[in-house]
């Protein structure tokens, strides 16, 4: 029996990350990585990358060839050399001048990738949401806390926009991400695939084939044991589920009967007490974000990875990273499903208000609404050119 979401809210969306996922990732390296080659050499290979077939691939032995190997490559690759020799076809420019890490690496940043991109979907969804109410309430009053107390009066649209910033950079953050492809070969010198084609530099070039027909950066290297990318790439992910935990703790608080500040639509049952209403998104973007910075560590820790390939390290970075990617998709579909059920009970936020004392820390209304003006219209403009794919501090 396999994970498939029973008791796992915070990261209920596993679309494009599960095993089968990462597996037809793999198989997309391996099958560009021939028409690299096809390339590089001058031959025709279309024919052996169009055969292999992903959902003929037997999963269980597979996963005993991991628990064999401690990598998932080296039962893969014999398998897809069956394929080809099943059907004719020449099987000796498959997995050329490649190791199992060229491929696992690879394969995971093509995932991580993919979650992120769909992410950023979500999170332009949320944004305008978010937009539109932060315009909408930028006169409308309520008391500011700090330190969990009363402290001055500010504005719902004031709130709004600071959730719009969150999400603004959130999508600052994926968009900063850069997803490098791995081939080195055996211990990262390309020497296998320099041999194969008879001269220097053919490791280069098929890297950067390799890098364009998936889509990928070319670091121009090999990074086998220099991990930064793949911490740079978690790091992203901790930061937008980080930013998307501070909005759904908001709308826990606010939400709660005895402030009543905001609303949500729907909401989740009670097994115990059939009147509430749980905030079921705002939970599920919280779980993710309790969760995340400790993956953040683990890939952290692997990144002082030794020798020419980690033993160890290497692999308990896998599950945290593609963990990450699934929070981040996750949270960001959640989080888009919450703002679009989110008001605001502009009454109930002035009776507070009218409630919070001392008075005397009020600022002037005309220049409370100066700045409320100020403040979300900046947020708004900067999420707009953020969104639009464009660059604002």
């Amino acid at each position: 029996m396999t994970d498939w979401g029973l008791i796992d809210p915070g990261a209920a969306d596993a679309t494009g990350t599960d095993d089968d996922a990462v597996l037809a990732a793999m198989v997309d390296v391996e099958r560009a990585l021939l028409r690299a080659w096809g390339s590089v050499l001058d031959e025709f290979l279309g024919p052996q990358a169009d055969r292999l077939d992903v959902a003929a691939l037997d999963r269980e032995a597979l996963r005993d060839g991991v628990a064999r190997d401690a990598v998932p490559v080296v039962a893969l690759v014999p398998v897809l050399r069956a394929q080809l020799e099943g059907a004719g076809l020449t099987a000796d420019r498959l997995h050329l001048g490649a190791t199992s890490q060229d491929i696992v690496d690879t394969a995971l940043m093509l995932v991580s990738r993919d979650a992120l991109a769909a992410a950023r979907g979500s999170l332009v969804e949320s944004g305008r949401t978010l937009a539109v109410l932060a315009d909408a309430e930028r006169q409308s009053p309520r008391i500011a806390r700090s330190l969990a107390r009363h402290a001055e009066a500010s504005t719902l649209g004031v709130l709004a926009a600071g959730w719009l910033d969150g999400v603004g950079s959130a999508i600052a953050a994926i968009d900063s991400a850069v997803f490098p492809v791995q081939f080195g070969g055996a211990v990262g010198t390309g020497t296998a695939a320099d041999a194969t084609a008879g001269r220097a530099g053919a490791a280069d070039e098929v890297r950067g084939e390799l890098a364009g027909r998936l889509g990928l950066t070319d670091p121009g290297r090999a990074w086998h044991t220099e991990r930064t990318p793949v911490l740079a790439i978690a790091a992203v992910a901790a930061t937008v589920v980080a930013a998307l935990g501070r909005i759904a703790g908001d709308v826990i608080l606010l939400s709660r009967e005895e402030l009543g500040e905001v609303q949500l639509s729907g909401g989740g049952g009670s097994s115990a007490m059939p009147h509430k209403r749980n905030p079921v998104d705002a939970v599920a973007i919280t779980a993710a974000a309790v969760e995340a910075p400790a993956l953040l560590q683990v890939v952290a820790s692997a990144a002082i990875a030794g020798d020419e390939r980690s033993a160890g390290r290497w692999h308990a970075e896998w599950t945290s990273l593609r963990r990450l990617a699934r929070l981040t998709r996750s949270a960001s579909a959640s989080a888009s499903h919450l703002a679009a059920g989110l008001e605001f009970e502009r009454d109930r936020a002035v009776a507070i208000l009218a409630d919070a004392r001392p008075a005397g820390e009020r600022p002037d209304r005309d220049v409370l609404a100066a700045a409320s003006d100020r403040i979300v219209d900046h947020a708004v403009a900067r999420f707009t050119a953020l969104a639009e794919g464009g660059t604002r501090p």
